[in-house]
């Protein structure tokens, strides 16, 4: 089989094996029980280091794969396998100052007593099968030679029985970089042609071959991986350089004020890449404010003395070193600069604490004086500007402050003008704070405000007369007599405190209502006032004045003059016709109305007035609210629109008569009704001239010369003498107001008679939709009917194109031809119109 055995690089065990033996001296041996193989970063076991050289400040291992602590801990770098039994490696110990050295022999030992054999028959069973197992190699990086320089010999056993020739493919061969590794086709020997760096590969992955001198492959391609151990050739670099970090001044002591961060390109959990931060310089260096934790870097305060008044920035020096700090690690330097933030710990303050000044009154809006104050913090920031407040003196509200966005000082304003008479000076206390509240060392957040005193001086001026209030208001009662004098507008002046020779004059419209006195000022009525007209829509009558002195100086003002209610209106009915479904509702709601107000008003007294000395029983009221009662009727009265007298009452006892057409209508809902009258009332509005008259009266003589004649004719062409019966006096036409034919009211009468039959009927209109129908009553199968349609009347039927007419017993009369319908069309409407007429003025 291929095999790969190591071979010990003889210059450097060389050098180990000297220092050993002429310039240390040994400690005691130590023996450490370990299994066959190690992962990396394991603990191995602890060595007493103390007893060898206990002031030694310098460690070391002659072997890469172990690392030894200050305490004697022994962890492996990366994985070990012991390839035999035991394994020796040598801690070195040196102490700088005093120059000396020792060393401590350390032995590995796997025990394989009771396995021994078994695994020698494993050995050899893998021979026999031909397999192999590649030794791992490793390679010093940045090693100075000599080069080429033999790392590991590979071997097959094939070579026993065949020439074997021996060769590599992999990265550092056929691959970049090219021709970093070699290996001697007849013996298998490996070199390495020049130093290699770990951190541009950290192993190579190579792959070994065995063949004849004909290319006959004796054994699988062997892998073979060569490890590149690191060394501790790079510093440590910081990820920014320069920092720069911000912190609140008069922050608390332990206050985080950021992290440095460096990286090491050596090999990660190693002593090549543990790293440790330390503070070598701070300017200015006093007081010391600040400190750097060693392993993360994070830099915290040690003081809360960071004023940013007293010094704004601090620069650090921070260095970085490898190896954990240790004096032979690699390290560098870096420059962090420390800002401190303002907060407003440091209050405005007034340059002086007393003002005087002066103004002229009834000046408004005019400056008259500026207040200066000095604040600590950085200016132009919320913690420099100034809010001024008028703390007393302008209860009111004749002054306001406000700052100076440029000088961050206080401007006061006179707003609204001072008045000499009323006051000849004014004092005000004025305060001042920031734009955001105090923070002062520690937390501290109650400041004392900082105030200031400002005298104000009024000068007098003849200003004139002074309308104030200039909203005046006068109360007059409503119907106050005519030509009644009441109070007006009162201006006066402020020098001589009176209104003596002060001059009114209205500038709006008075309407004709009033006057005003022009010395006065008072008013005198000319009309009478009525609250509830549209003149006082509003309640009140608004009239602009101006009041003038002798000298021309004028003011204005306005006058309201409210007009007060009295209880001159009694209540109304606004709705004076009513609709009642006799047969479904029966009652109507009657709402009353007062256009005075709620003091003259409801609650009402609704009562029906008795107009011809008698009780009305037909009516009753009954109330539902204050303004509200209900009409309902009594006795089972006819259908018809009648006139109820409705008496209604204030609270006051103020009264009105209501006269309420009450409709009683035989409907479901009141729009019925509504339509039904609607279409009467407008056949009622329907004129007819003169010759329209004449025409109607020549038609129905006419119609009752035809009619006679036909009956006549039927008569006397009766074979049998038709005699009427004996009952014929209970056989009448009936008039219906209602949608079917009724039997509560007779109308009809005989209005021509023969030997046989009843010829006419007296023609009414009815109350529903215009339409009548007369019927002759006998038995009731054989009638003449006459029914108006929209104003048309035709025969009950017209069969065969023969017209017929029946009797009131039955018999028939025929006629020759149909001119008499056509000519019946042309008169029933005319006379229809006319019926209508008559009806109603019988139903009235």
């Amino acid at each position: 089989s291929l095999l790969a055995c190591s071979l010990p690089t003889p210059i450097g065990d060389l050098c180990i094996t000297l220092l050993i033996d002429f310039s240390c001296e040994a400690c005691k041996r130590v023996t450490l029980n370990v299994p066959s193989t190690l992962e990396a970063e394991t603990f191995v076991g602890r060595v007493n280091l103390d007893e060898c050289l206990p002031s030694a400040n310098i460690i070391r291992s002659s072997d890469p794969h172990f690392r030894i602590l200050e305490d004697g801990s022994v962890y492996t770098t990366s994985t070990v396998v012991l390839s035999s039994e035991k394994k020796v490696f040598t801690i070195l110990l040196f102490n700088r100052e005093k120059k000396e050295q020792k060393h401590i022999v350390v032995l590995l030992e796997h025990h394989k007593k009771a396995l021994k054999k078994r695994h020698l028959s494993e050995a050899i069973l893998r021979r026999a099968k031909r397999r192999w197992a590649p030794i791992p190699c490793s390679l010093m990086e940045n090693s100075l030679g000599p080069f080429p320089m033999l790392l590991q010999q590979v071997q097959s056993d094939s070579a026993q029985n065949y020439t074997v020739y021996y060769s590599i493919r992999g990265p550092g061969v056929d691959q970049e970089p090219i021709n970093l590794f070699y290996i001697e086709r007849d013996t298998g020997h490996l070199y390495v042609t020049r130093p290699v760096d770990r951190e541009q590969c950290e192993s190579y992955a190579l792959v070994a071959f065995a063949s004849t001198p004909d290319g006959y492959s004796v054994d699988l391609p062997l892998p073979l991986e060569i490890k590149i151990e690191d060394e501790n050739d790079n510093a440590p670099v910081f990820t920014e350089d320069p920092c720069e970090l911000e912190i609140d001044e008069n922050c608390g002591v332990g206050t985080t004020v950021g992290q440095v961060c460096a990286t090491d390109a050596d090999e990660p959990d190693t002593m090549h890449t543990r790293l440790r931060y330390t503070i070598i310089e701070q300017q200015p260096a006093t007081p010391s404010l600040f400190s750097i934790h060693p392993s993360t870097g994070v830099i915290t305060t040690t003081s809360s003395r960071c004023d940013r008044e007293v010094m704004d920035k601090y620069c650090l020096t921070v260095k970085v070193q490898d190896m954990d700090g240790q004096y032979f690690g690699l390290w560098t330097k870096s420059t962090c600069t420390i800002t401190l933030r303002d907060v407003n710990d440091n209050l405005p303050v007034f340059q002086r604490s007393s003002y005087i000044t002066e103004v002229e009154e009834n000046k408004n809006n005019v400056e008259i004086l500026r207040l200066g104050v000095e604040d600590k913090d950085l200016i132009n920031t919320p913690n420099w500007r100034a809010n001024y407040t008028i703390l007393k003196g302008n209860e009111k509200g004749n002054f306001r402050i406000e700052t100076d966005p440029k000088t961050n000082e206080g401007i006061l304003y006179v707003v609204e003008g001072l008045n000499y008479e009323e006051a000849r000076q004014v004092v005000l206390q004025i305060g001042v704070t920031n734009q955001v509240p105090f923070c002062g060392p520690g937390g501290s957040k109650t400041p004392s405000i900082s105030t200031t005193t400002v005298t104000v001086n009024v000068k007098n001026q003849d200003e004139g007369p002074e309308c104030s209030p200039r909203m005046q208001v006068i109360h007059v009662k409503e119907n106050i007599g005519l030509g009644t004098q009441v109070d007006g507008y009162k201006a006066y002046d402020p020098e001589i405190r009176n209104n003596n020779a002060m001059r009114y004059k209205a500038l709006t419209d008075l309407r004709g209502l009033f006057t005003i006195d022009e010395e006065s000022g008072r008013i005198k009525i000319l009309r009478s006032l009525d609250r509830e007209s549209n003149t006082f829509k509003n309640k009140m009558h608004n009239i602009t004045l101006r009041v003038s002195d002798r000298d021309g100086r004028s003011c204005t003002g306005t006058l309201g003059i409210v007009v007060d209610d009295v209880n001159d209106n009694g209540p109304s009915i606004p709705r004076n016709t009513v609709i009642v479904c006799k047969n479904r509702m029966g009652s109507a709601e009657i709402v009353a109305v007062d256009p005075d107000e709620p003091t003259n008003g409801p609650p009402f007294e609704f009562s029906l007035e008795d107009r011809f000395g008698r009780d009305d029983t037909m009516w009753r009221l009954s109330r539902i609210n204050d303004t509200a009662t209900r009409l309902s009727f009594r006795n089972d009265p006819a259908f018809g629109t009648y006139e109820v007298p409705i008496i209604v009452r204030d609270r006051l006892g103020m009264s009105r008569s209501n006269l309420l057409n009450v409709n009683l209508c035989d409907c479901i809902t009141p729009n019925e009704c509504t339509s039904r009258t609607a279409t009467v009332r407008g056949a009622k509005d329907v004129s007819l001239g003169k010759w329209a008259i004449l025409a109607m009266i020549l038609g129905a003589a006419l119609l009752s010369c035809i009619l006679f004649t036909l009956v006549c004719g039927g008569a006397g062409s009766s074979p049998e003498k038709k005699t009427f019966p004996d009952d014929l006096a209970q056989q009448n036409l009936i008039v219906s107001n209602t949608e079917a034919p009724g039997d509560d009211r007779v109308y009809c009468t005989n209005g021509l008679t023969t030997q046989n039959m009843n010829t006419g009927c007296l023609l009414a209109s009815g109350a529903k939709n215009g339409q009548e129908c007369f019927e002759m009553m006998k038995g009731g199968h054989q009638t003449l009917e006459s029914c108006r349609g929209g104003g048309h009347h035709t025969l009950d039927s017209c069969r065969g194109g023969h017209h017929t007419m029946d009797s009131c017993r039955g018999g028939q009369v025929e006629m020759d031809n149909c001119r008499y319908s056509e000519w019946q069309n042309f008169t029933q409407t005319h006379l229809g119109e006319e019926s209508i007429r008559g009806h109603t003025l019988i139903k009235n």
